[in-house]
């Protein structure tokens, strides 16, 4: 029995700006064929002997990944975290749902879900001899053959062949990111890999590794689980103690457990894989087919990512360029790595481009900020078939609705009616409202606010189907 687990989570600041906190890159599609989400989704629920997929995610992404999930119509649990704590603390509570809901013995395949691999039938083999060597008691990571001197991975050294497992060794050291000249000796010497961050292991073994080599850890989480267990009724969306998986160290599970453990083995990849972890690395993805809205004038070796506008380049060499609705990143392809640095000065000046795109996401929809300045904003929401906003009110602002296409249910004051395209009402500062789709298609409107103060905040719910305060 397999039970894959999907990490899905982290603000992906080096693909800044098309990923930012509010919209990482789990959720981001490079090429048309569907989001990393969903890419990995599909990869490890066509694992013979896998059960349903377990995705560990921030709370706040549940209703975005369930969605994108529901697009490709497939199915997960969820493991939902309050805050992010790095890899440690939310591979060992997997690890506790995991030997709760199947069993000691049940074999955990942990995967990122912002890494790429093509190749389904050689990630399959793979991951079928990581889970024989799991089922014997290892700590199965999965080493990927170095195709050049890279100083962004950390690397495997690999010892002897394990007898009757192809492809398969002990793990003699582990290596932090080396500087080029290291990379380069160990590339030369043969015998070292790139840690790929993918782990195979039984829960029962990974509970016991954790007790062993990083008993603070343990110790937190189990502590976290104990309270959570009580907490949860069913496993289906799973919800994590807010205060007691706050206090978790912490960790990656490499520092915490997997480089101190004398039991662990290596796969040596038989697949393609990427990690898809700043713009290089996805304009290293392959030859690209230009976006019909970019006019390329002798620009050669560059990469685009554009939204509406018109784009010209006009004799570009080794950039590449994304353009948002609401930020422009022209970087060289040798400084993408430096991408994150832009992030840090945008938190440092206490700018929210850091954080959040134009459009936002919600369990109802999503809306789209198209002007704002003092004392008014506009967006056209848009909200999806049966779903509703909370029961809310507002002490700063006053709105007007105008419904664009499909059908709204409206609550304003002591009344409640419905609104047909090119039809509007007046809210004013003070009157509880809510705002629903009836129909079956999806409801568009456009708001218009005004007010001296129309920050998210100035929101005050009386009721919502999502359970949010």
């Amino acid at each position: 029995m397999i039970i894959p687990v999907i990490l899905s989570g982290g603000a992906g600041t080096r693909l800044w700006p098309a990923s930012r906190k509010g919209y990482p890159k789990p959720f981001l599609d490079f090429d048309g064929s569907g989001s990393l989400l969903q890419k990995t989704w599909q990869r490890v629920a066509q694992l013979a002997d896998s059960q349903l997929p377990l995705i560990i995610t921030n709370r706040d992404y549940y209703f975005q990944s369930r969605e994108q999930l529901k697009q490709v119509s497939g199915k997960a649990d969820f493991l939902l975290e309050p805050v992010g704590r790095n890899t440690a603390p939310a591979i060992l509570a997997a690890a506790h749902y995991v030997n709760e809901r199947y069993g000691a013995e049940a074999v955990m395949l942990l995967v990122a879900a912002d890494h790429l691999i093509h190749d389904q039938a050689a990630f399959a083999r793979s991951a079928a001899a990581a889970a024989r060597l799991a089922a014997q008691g290892k700590l199965v990571t999965f080493g990927i053959k170095p195709q050049f001197a890279h100083t962004g991975f950390g690397y495997i050294q690999a010892g002897d062949a394990i007898a009757g497992s192809e492809g398969c060794h002990q793990v003699t050291s582990f290596h932090e990111k080396p500087d080029l000249a290291k990379a380069e000796r160990m590339l030369a010497e043969g015998g070292y890999f790139w840690n790929s961050g993918m782990f195979c292991c039984t829960a029962g073994q990974m509970l016991a590794e954790f007790a062993e080599h990083a008993a603070h850890v343990s110790d937190a989480v189990r502590q976290c689980w104990d309270v959570s267990r009580a907490d949860n009724e069913h496993w289906h969306m799973f919800a994590l103690d807010q205060d007691s998986f706050g206090k978790c160290p912490d960790i990656s599970v490499d520092y915490a457990v997997v480089e101190k453990s004398a039991n662990v083995a290596m796969v040596g990849a038989g697949f393609d894989w990427s990690d898809i972890g700043s713009w290089d690395a996805v304009a290293a993805l392959g030859e690209q087919a230009l976006p019909e809205n970019v006019i390329n004038i002798d620009s050669q070796d560059c990469y685009f990512q554009t939204g509406k506008r018109v784009v010209a380049a006009i004799g570009l060499e080794n950039l590449v360029v994304v353009d948002t609705p609401d930020a422009l990143l022209i970087s060289r392809k040798d400084r993408a790595q430096d991408v994150k640095k832009v992030v840090d000065r945008l938190k440092a000046e206490g700018s929210m481009l850091h954080e959040v795109h134009n459009t936002m996401y919600r369990p109802w929809g999503s809306y789209t900020v198209l002007e704002e300045a003092a004392g008014y904003k506009i967006k056209r929401i848009e909200v999806k078939p049966g779903q509703s906003l909370s029961l809310q009110m507002h002490h700063h602002r006053s709105e007007h609705w105008i419904v664009v296409s499909g059908m709204a249910r409206v609550v304003n004051g002591d009344k409640e009616f419905l609104l047909g395209p090119n039809e509007s009402t007046y809210i004013p500062a003070g009157h509880v409202h809510r705002l629903s789709n009836p129909g079956v298609i999806d409801l568009a409107i456009i708001e218009v606010q005004s007010g001296q103060y129309l920050e998210e905040d100035d929101i005050v719910r009386f009721e919502d189907h999502y359970g949010r305060q």
